[in-house]
């Protein structure tokens, strides 16, 4: 869906087994989509490229056991089943979650059957001995029955409002319509503007701040008129007037297109933008320190930007998700004055043990990842 498969993609023709072509594409491709015809047509036919990287964060040996990794997949995969195997991917938890519910509530029905079945049999064996027996209470006031719905029910129920309850203030794919269509894919994406030219604080401070106007218009002054651009749609599928766009923009610039250089910045107005992503009060995130120190990629937390037009809530953002992401998540620690963080080499416990060889790497929760001051007040 958001480029070629990498299973297989080394015997095609351009590549020919040869593994420097890939390392190429991997930390040049910024340059290979202008340059090579053949990435050239990828880009057209995908829309937006792979994120370039860095030698010291990606080397070749891991490159290799990716593409190791997916060739020996594809060869399971191609194998034949034996007779009865499955050839389905495990079940999703949720999945499972429905079918359990839907078998516990079939023996729940076949269990109150039987016991009215028992009942009807044990009041005919009584009356065909001539035992003399109250009448059976009915089922509404039945204290057993009532206690059995009433178990079902703060289960049922109790899950449920569990469920709701965990989900609090939680936003995934929350997508506001705003005051100017702005297309992440057209800007990030097909233009490729790096996402700290509208976003510098994320470099530098905690928030990643709302470009001003005035950012928008280093651009705009120049580009009156959305005309080259793929077809923008709004989620509903109605079409967007690029052009009728940028003209909001003026509009909270002050800017007329006619009479550019009597334009005044000053005058600007800050456009409201409705804010997607929201973290609780009481937790504390900091943009430089996971962009900066971490080298996070934007993507790791927003999803591929630059394939969305209408920007949406991707991850979560709870507790436990990022609580899961410092665990797994590999720090870029100084090993020599060549590569790696600096910022990371004061913690000179973990690099000895990287000498010794008794640990291979550090992850976040190491150098304290983990600890409930780092993320609360």
């Amino acid at each position: 869906m958001t480029g070629p498969k990498l299973g297989g993609v080394i015997d095609k023709e351009y590549y020919a087994g040869d593994m420097k072509k890939i390392y190429n594409w991997v930390y040049n491709v910024n340059n290979l989509v202008g340059s090579d015809p053949y990435y050239a047509a990828l880009k057209k036919q995908y829309g937006s490229i792979m994120t370039q990287f860095e030698k010291n964060s990606l080397p070749e040996k891991d490159i290799d056991a990716i593409f190791s990794y997916v060739a020996q997949e594809v060869a399971n995969n191609a194998k034949p089943k034996a007779p009865g195997e499955s050839t389905e991917t495990a079940t999703s938890s949720s999945q499972n979650a429905v079918i359990f519910g839907v078998i516990s509530l079939i023996l729940a029905v076949i269990a109150l059957i039987l016991m009215q079945v028992n009942s009807n049999l044990k009041k005919m064996s009584d009356d065909a001995e001539g035992i003399m027996r109250p009448e059976p209470v009915p089922f509404y006031r039945n204290k057993v029955y009532i206690a059995m719905v009433a178990i079902v029910f703060f289960v049922v129920g109790g899950y449920y409002v569990t469920k709701g309850a965990i989900g609090l203030q939680r936003q995934t794919n929350y997508q506001p319509e705003q005051p100017i269509y702005y297309s992440h894919k057209v800007h990030a994406g097909i233009n490729q503007i790096n996402c700290l030219y509208c976003h510098g604080n994320a470099w530098e401070s905690k928030h990643a701040a709302i470009p001003s106007v005035n950012v928008c218009m280093n651009c705009h002054k120049a580009i009156n008129e959305y005309a080259k651009g793929p077809k923008l749609y709004k989620e509903n599928g109605e079409e967007v007037n690029g052009t009728a766009e940028i003209q909001k923009l003026y509009d909270y610039a002050g800017f007329d297109p006619k009479n550019a250089a009597a334009w005044d910045p000053s005058k600007a107005k800050p456009i409201e933008w409705v804010k997607i992503h929201n973290l609780p009060d009481h937790v504390y995130f900091n943009h430089s320190q996971h962009v900066r120190a971490g080298k996070v990629q934007c993507q790791t937390c927003h999803g591929e930007i630059t394939a969305m037009d209408e920007v949406k809530q991707f991850s979560e953002l709870s507790m436990g998700w990022c609580v899961n992401c410092h665990r797994q998540t590999k720090v870029d620690f100084n090993y020599d004055d060549k590569k790696g963080n600096k910022f990371y080499s004061i913690y000179e416990k973990f690099h000895n043990d990287i000498k010794s060889g008794k640990m291979d790497s550090v992850t976040v929760k190491d150098i304290g990842g983990l600890e409930c001051q780092k993320c609360h007040y």
